[in-house]
């Protein structure tokens, strides 16, 4: 079958020999996919930021499919459902998943003292292949993948498989009260996502801050907030302080993780060398522009290695710290009605719809920014809705 292949750091290839994957477990099901994104995420991995990301992996954990075949555990799905699959892996069953952190499922990574499974994402995930591909197995099958209800198109299906979830969770965990000023840091689709839900929350004032002039200007009328390139501010913190009478925003969410631009330094040892998880920008401005007693949300991705962040300044001001992969299983039902009911169009940040067999022009897209690209998805050719 066709599938994206990586070969090492900055090297993608499409390749029509991958074999197709079988059921391995009762409880497994095989999709013939039909929608699946390229997530700022897959970018940490593509630029070799996530320690275990071995050659030969196929990437992708936002995706849509039809069932194609079912283990003789299964009984939630039948062949020709279509489906659209949380990036979680989860067993559904685990205390963790009973608390519904299907996000930190203890039964489907072997490495499970923090995240749990996750599609496409490194063996520090469990090592599954992920979507990025004609067919994917999935295991789980009675717990993760839910049908995709009749009228809701699937760009928007494939985007509540993580985009759409992860920047509703950014929101909520902020704690956001009417009123509140919200800042994002970061303009990709999860920030572009997070901004516009930190309305549905009661926010009073939101603010996003970004370098790339057309994502601000797209998150601006998309998400109708403030937008700051932050090359053309100075000092970040200073102009948060600024903007909010010297008090600091409520709600600070970090939407970038270990790719942050803006910081000389944290570039040079979080991203270049690297020796931490990531240059932890956002992470820092986060921390220092929020108001005492305020909470900073933490979305964006790092690495497991130690990072450089200002835990002093976290407990002398009395900030609160929320972070977490998002529970996608958890948000459906209510993303579900925020979408069919026209709150949320997360199709609208949909830029470029490639066939899966130019995934390597997509990620150079996505990676370099180029042709105003804000989310990529890719079409394989057995692909029929």
């Amino acid at each position: 079958m066709l599938a994206m292949n990586f070969r090492g750091p900055f090297r993608i290839r499409a390749d029509r020999h991958r074999p197709m994957p079988e059921i391995k477990h009762p409880q497994d099901a095989i999709l013939r996919v039909t929608r699946s994104c390229i997530c700022g995420s897959d970018l940490h991995l593509y630029h070799g930021l996530v320690p275990d990301t071995r050659v030969g992996m196929t990437f992708g954990h936002e995706f849509t499919g039809i069932v194609e075949e079912i283990g003789s555990g299964v009984d939630n799905l039948k062949v020709g459902d279509h489906v659209m699959v949380p990036f979680n892996i989860a067993c559904g069953t685990c205390p963790f998943c009973q608390q519904k952190l299907f996000g930190n499922c203890h039964e489907s990574n072997p490495q499970a003292s923090a995240v749990g499974g996750i599609y496409g994402y490194s063996h520090t995930a469990g090592g599954y292949d992920g979507g990025q591909a004609e067919y994917v197995r999935v295991p789980y099958a009675n717990v993760g993948p839910t049908i995709i209800p009749d009228g809701m198109d699937p760009d928007d299906a494939v985007l509540l498989t993580d985009v759409v979830p992860t920047g509703y969770q950014a929101a909520e965990m902020g704690g956001i009260q009417k009123g509140d000023t919200v800042v994002v840091f970061g303009a990709g689709p999860v920030g572009i996502m997070a901004a516009k839900c930190a309305w549905l929350f009661g926010a009073g004032r939101v603010i996003v801050i970004d370098h790339i002039d057309y994502r601000l200007d797209f998150v601006k009328n998309y998400a109708q907030c403030e937008a700051y390139n932050f090359k053309e501010l100075g000092d970040v913190v200073l102009f948060m302080k600024k903007t909010t009478g010297w008090y600091g925003a409520d709600v600070c969410i970090d939407a970038v993780g270990a790719d942050a631009a803006g910081d000389a330094f944290q570039s040079l040892v979080g991203r270049k060398l690297p020796l931490t998880g990531g240059a932890a920008t956002a992470l820092h401005w986060a921390i220092n522009s929020v108001k005492k007693g305020g909470i900073v949300s933490i979305v964006g991705v790092y690495g497991p290695l130690d990072s450089l962040v200002p835990i002093g300044n976290v407990v002398n001001k009395g900030i609160t710290i929320r972070a977490n992969q998002a529970s996608v299983k958890r948000l459906l039902p209510i993303l579900i009605d925020h979408v069919m009911s026209g709150r949320l169009d997360p199709k609208a940040i949909i830029s470029h719809r490639l066939p899966l067999e130019e995934v390597a022009e997509g990620y150079h897209l996505f990676s370099a920014k180029r042709d105003n690209c804000i989310k990529p998805v890719l079409i394989p050719p057995r692909a029929t809705a």
